[in-house]
């Protein structure tokens, strides 16, 4: 079973997140590469888990190859 990933960690920088041991940073246990993974709040700030994608409405249509875009009348 997977461990509870944490949201608001108090020291994100302390730990490698790049799987379920969460070893400190100084001392990773699996050998997923050679720098710590970083926590989605270190990359994204901290409202990260509240990101919604953009749904095709709110997406603007692109112009058509070829076509130059118009300004306005």
């Amino acid at each position: 079973m997977a461990k509870r990933f944490p949201l608001h960690p108090a020291h994100p920088e302390r730990t490698c997140w790049g799987c379920d041991r969460y070893c400190p940073a100084h001392a990773m246990a699996c050998g997923n590469g050679s720098d710590r993974t970083q926590h989605p709040e270190e990359l994204f700030g901290p409202d990260w888990a509240e990101w919604v994608p953009p749904t095709e409405a709110e997406r603007s249509p692109p112009a058509p190859a070829g076509v130059p875009a118009q300004d306005g009348p």
